[in-house]
């Protein structure tokens, strides 16, 4: 049983719901990662979605492309996000980290060496963006066997028979985006999501993740109660950017703005 479906089995015993905050490693600067990590586990965090920076982040909408943007001025490379993972484990065995990125860095490295070295340093999963089921023969086997899952995006028009096939190709659970459109760019209709997330569920028994458009308690508990887990970017990103200045402020930041949705999406379980 790998990290990620332990987490996600035993909140589903508890009849809670998984709290998957993302983060771009790097930003604001590679020094504060993996205190920010932390920070996240502190505030209530299940899983992390740790962004590998990139330079033509497509699915992204403007506050991730600036996160991205902020991080390559420091030259944070994919070995440099690996090393990042590395040092969090080293107080933390506990908490799933999912590398969400965009395929060139892996292929530029190598997909078995960064297979090798992902799985060494204690990643969990690996979610990347622009890597389709269809051409995900070749590498989706290389993650599995050293028990990093593989997962992959489910949108609102993906067809019955793809969502089939991308669960084939998963493990760990699948993200689903709840519109169509970049990171940030609107906001959700809870009804559509609903109906939408358990037709999914009647395809797959894999956990399912909701992101976009989660920015408030409210929100996340609106998703929480038809989801597995709600992932939350755009929000978290934009708070680094408005506090960047001022390392210890982002930190009270970040868990002011996580814990209450900790809270409400615990509230749905009593």
């Amino acid at each position: 049983m790998s990290r990620i479906e332990g987490v996600l089995k035993n909140l589903k015993g508890q009849g809670r719901k998984a709290l998957i905050p993302f983060i771009t490693a790097g930003d604001p600067h590679p020094d504060q990662t993996v205190s920010l990590m932390h920070t996240l586990v502190e505030a209530g965090a299940d899983i992390i979605e740790l962004g590998v920076p990139f330079s033509d982040p497509m699915a992204d909408g403007p506050v991730i492309q600036a996160a991205c943007e902020r991080s390559l001025v420091h030259g944070t490379s994919l070995r440099q996000v690996i090393d990042m993972v590395r040092r969090f484990r080293e107080d933390d065995n506990d908490t799933p980290v999912v590398l969400m990125g965009y395929l060139n860095p892996m292929e530029a490295m190598g997909y078995e060496t960064f297979a090798d070295t992902a799985a060494a340093a204690g990643v969990d999963g690996v979610l990347t963006v622009d890597l389709p089921p269809e051409e995900a023969d070749d590498v989706a086997p290389l993650f599995t066997a050293r028990k990093l899952d593989p997962i992959f995006l489910l949108a609102p028009t993906t067809t019955d028979e793809r969502i089939r096939a991308i669960s084939d190709h998963s493990s760990g659970y699948v993200y689903y985006v709840s519109f169509k459109g970049v990171t940030g760019a609107a906001k959700i209709n809870v009804d559509e999501v609903a109906e939408r997330v358990q037709h999914i569920h009647d395809l797959t028994a894999l956990p399912v993740g909701v992101g976009f458009g989660i920015r408030d308690a409210e929100t996340a508990a609106a998703v929480g109660r038809v989801s597995d887990g709600v992932i939350v970017g755009s929000v978290l990103v934009d708070t680094i950017a408005r506090n960047q200045a001022d390392p210890e402020q982002l930190k009270r930041a970040l868990g002011d703005l996580l814990k209450p949705m900790r809270t409400a999406l615990d509230d749905l379980a009593s």
